[in-house]
């Protein structure tokens, strides 16, 4: 995927902790659906939420048109005017770019060289799913690790998936009640 750099502030989970990605179950099917819709072809879009410690909470995801003519069956590009409009978007309503997605028919839901390759946007999330002859069936997230494209790596997320924004708020507050309590011993 062809990007400008990711501007200063992405934002990984803590050092040490494994990294989550948050989606709510509206969001997931959404992109899974996308790679039903897009088969045989590649999907892609952005995934726009706010950083937690744990990883990236995501509220809103944004179908992006793959503008990749040479092979768009196994490579995905989303052109640098509509990931703007994505971003000021995001901004608009006080979020951030937390990542994108993209689809691999009939081929597994792990990052490919390409995939590591394009992949410019540290501290993001890359979702992947699978799809097999035209159903969604495994779907993946890779944190872009690193401070640099020199030593940037992708590592495992775990994607936790809530039945709404407000599981994540009610999560939100019991973890902030349970950080102070640990605080205060």
């Amino acid at each position: 995927m062809t990007t400008p750099p990711r501007p200063p502030g992405g934002h990984p989970p803590d050092a040490g902790n494994p990294g989550v990605l948050f989606l709510t179950k509206p969001i997931f099917d959404a992109i899974r659906e996308h790679g039903e819709e897009s088969y045989p072809y590649e999907c892609c879009g952005a995934l726009l939420g706010q950083p937690t410690p744990q990883g990236w909470r995501v509220t809103d995801s944004v179908r992006a048109g793959n503008t990749r003519t040479d092979s768009a069956r196994n490579r995905y590009q989303i052109a640098p005017i509509e990931l703007v409009r994505i971003q000021r978007s995001a901004r608009g309503k006080g979020l951030e770019i937390a990542g994108f997605y993209h689809s691999h028919p009939d081929h597994p839901a792990q990052w490919s060289a390409t995939d590591f390759a394009e992949a410019h946007w540290l501290g993001c999330s890359y979702v992947i799913t699978s799809v097999a002859n035209g159903k969604a069936t495994v779907t993946n997230s890779f944190l872009l690790a690193g401070e640099t494209e020199e030593d940037k790596k992708f590592e495992q997320e775990t994607i936790l998936v809530e039945d709404s924004a407000a599981d994540f708020e009610e999560e939100a507050a019991l973890q902030e009640s349970n950080s102070r309590r640990t605080k205060g011993k």
